[in-house]
């Protein structure tokens, strides 16, 4: 794939936290804000009942205990174990109603990344490491979890808590309160200083447990195992693993103690102020002040205590959700990414097509600083009918071929299918109406039946034995145990080469598009297993517009017309008997195959490669002749072998 694609995202350099950023995060909230009314209602009445224990406790100890008043102490009781019992119950519906909310939001959340990727162009998943779009959605999401689901809801609680004690305990004394909160401003800086330290390291063991899930998807892959015990470097990848695992431990260590002792300085200043508050009113009395009432003192140093949790969890929640911001900027990163290739505002809805395709004055660049790697392209593949597209290496044959469906976009000109430009259909109708199939076959870790029945949901079972028949693969589906039911294993590693590519070769069959393109799909066959996947592939192609990116030229003699790129260029198109007749550079394509059966006469690898050799693809443009005609009819380069 290219190399010169958006790259993936890097870490963000902007400081997390910033207004804009907060806001953003408060408007994955908005869709729920009537539950959080319900939730937020529930907080301020549960904050008004637990602080009106204390004044029923002031009233007991000054008022109903000095006049032996039974039945005002049982009235006093009772009310705060009452006060308790609901402010035990609306905790519990407070909880439930924002866990539920903070899950919905985290479906979103996962959900709006998952719906962006699908969109992204296949350059980006070149280059990205698969571990890397995972860690993204599943740990950086989920160590989103805690945030959205309690910790937003604990600061609000917390706010509501710590309001309305400091409240009633200016209703109490306000001199005692000041005292009570002379120290909040230091505890504010502390606890900033803490956040922004946990934030850094957050975002740090962040990129290492990226960078372990990447190694950890590569590694212990089908092919990444295979890989490793063939070349004998499984000792190496644990090696490997365990250096990534051991920084992941000191991030950890790091993470689990920044702070602590700052945190840990607060709750003991906090845990001090009870002794300053006896003190202080032992010291009014002295003075000839008004103490207050052993009621008020003991109410209100309750209070005090009551406030040491919320205060300190709101400190600690402070804390937590600095070090999720940079959370929050990873995904925001991948919400943000620019996508090349939008459905337009009103598509155009394309029904059964006839097929023809057109590629009219086309040119396409990876990069626009780069030479373009299809230039000028002027092309017609009539309904029906079938190309053949062949040329070296870094030709741009499966980027000509990738036009088609759109998994890219011109950089000039357009492709049409039935007149229609690509751009302007929607995404159903140009999926429905295009099909590819590529040398890398991908199906997924489930039975047949659910791999064929991707291409068609409700596809019935005589449909998908139909479909495999075609595709020469029926009978030694019907022979395994469990028939349609067999599960292929990852990525298919239970079947061979060749089955693998009859099977997607029944899934493209399923979908029945109209117009193929067939992007080198016996290129890495065995001659036997070729045969049998030709044979598929004549049946698939039957009745429809054929492009097929050839590697073997023995593959393509029948086509209607066979054009032969050079950089990106058509150097020679006709038929089979025309261009042997020209003997130019097709020709002698075909006599090296004859002479070298076993080599790979129109390319050097397994798939087009155009993107990714800027270097001889500049060496052949411009580069001299053979004797064969080219398109425009000026002498031709012979092709180097």
């Amino acid at each position: 794939m290219p190399h010169h694609e958006p790259h993936a995202p890097q870490p963000a350099t902007a400081e997390p936290g910033q207004p804009h950023e907060i806001r953003r995060i408060l408007r994955l909230f908005r869709p729920y804000r009537g539950r959080l009314g319900v939730v937020g209602l529930l907080v301020a009445a549960s904050s008004l009942v637990a602080v009106a224990s204390p004044f029923l406790l002031r009233e007991i100890i000054d008022v109903a205990l000095p006049g032996r008043d039974t039945g005002l102490l049982t009235l006093l009781a009772l009310g705060m174990v009452a006060a308790t019992v609901v402010s035990s119950v609306f905790g519990v519906l407070q909880t439930l109603i924002s866990t539920t909310v903070g899950q919905r939001v985290m479906h979103d959340l996962r959900t709006a990344v998952y719906a962006k990727l699908q969109l992204m162009p296949l350059a980006f998943f070149t280059r990205t490491r698969t571990g890397e779009v995972q860690s993204r959605i599943a740990g950086d999401i989920g160590g989103m979890q805690a945030t959205v689901t309690s910790t937003a809801t604990s600061l609000v609680s917390n706010v509501t808590a710590v309001t309305a004690t400091l409240v009633a305990m200016l209703a109490l004394d306000w001199r005692l309160t000041l005292i009570s909160v002379a120290l909040l401003p230091f505890f504010v800086w502390i606890a900033r200083r803490v956040g922004r330290e946990r934030k850094r390291i957050t975002a740090q063991r962040q990129r290492q447990m990226a960078q372990m899930a990447a190694l950890v998807t590569e590694s212990l892959s089908v092919s990444g195992i295979l890989l490793g015990r063939t070349m004998g470097r499984a000792e190496t990848l644990t090696g490997r693993f365990a250096d990534e695992s051991e920084k992941l431990v000191a991030l950890e260590v790091r993470a689990s103690m920044a702070g602590r002792w700052r945190m840990a300085t607060i709750g003991m200043i906090m845990g001090a102020i009870p002794p300053l508050l006896y003190w202080s009113a032992g010291a009014l009395a002295q003075l000839g002040g008004s103490p207050p009432s052993i009621g008020t003192l003991v109410a209100f140093v309750g209070l005090q205590q009551g406030l040491l949790r919320p205060a300190t969890s709101l400190l600690s929640t402070g804390v937590d959700i600095q070090a999720s911001l940079a959370l929050f900027q990873r995904v925001f990163e991948y919400l943000d990414l620019p996508v090349d290739i939008t459905e337009r505002p009103d598509p155009v809805r394309l029904g059964r097509a006839r097929g023809e395709v057109v590629f009219d004055r086309v040119s396409f660049r990876y990069d626009p600083a780069a030479q373009p790697t299809l230039d000028g392209i002027e092309l017609t593949v009539p309904a029906g009918s079938s190309l053949a597209v062949v040329g070296a290496t870094g030709a741009g044959k499966s980027t000509l071929g990738y036009l088609v469906p759109r998994l890219y976009d011109v950089t000039e000109g357009r492709v049409t299918v039935d007149g229609v430009d690509v751009r302007d259909l929607d995404f159903a109708s140009l999926a429905a109406s295009v099909g590819v199939v590529s040398q890398e076959t991908y199906l997924f870790h489930a039975s047949i039946a659910e791999n064929l029945r991707f291409a068609k949901p409700d596809a019935t079972q005589r449909e998908l034995e139909d479909a495999a028949r075609a595709a020469q693969i029926h009978e030694h589906i019907a022979a395994l145990p469990d028939g349609y039911e067999t599960v292929v294993g990852e990525r298919g590693y239970r079947f061979s080469g060749g089955e693998k590519q009859r099977l997607a070769l029944a899934r493209t069959i399923l979908r029945d598009p109209p117009v193929l393109v067939l992007d080198e799909a016996t290129s890495a066959l065995d001659t036997r297993t070729e045969l049998a996947v030709q044979r598929a592939v004549d049946a698939l192609a039957a009745g429809r517009t054929v492009i097929t990116i050839a590697h073997r030229l023995s593959t393509v003699r029948d086509a209607d017309q066979i054009v032969l790129l050079d950089a990106g260029r058509i150097a020679e198109r006709g038929t089979h008997a025309e261009l042997l007749a020209l003997g130019g550079r097709y020709a002698a394509l075909v006599r090296r195959e004859s002479t070298h059966p076993d080599t790979a006469p129109a390319d050097s690898s397994h798939a087009d490669s155009s993107h990714a050799e800027p270097a001889r693809r500049g060496r052949r443009n411009g580069a001299g002749a053979d004797r064969s005609v080219s398109q425009d009819g000026t002498p031709a380069a012979e092709l180097t072998p």
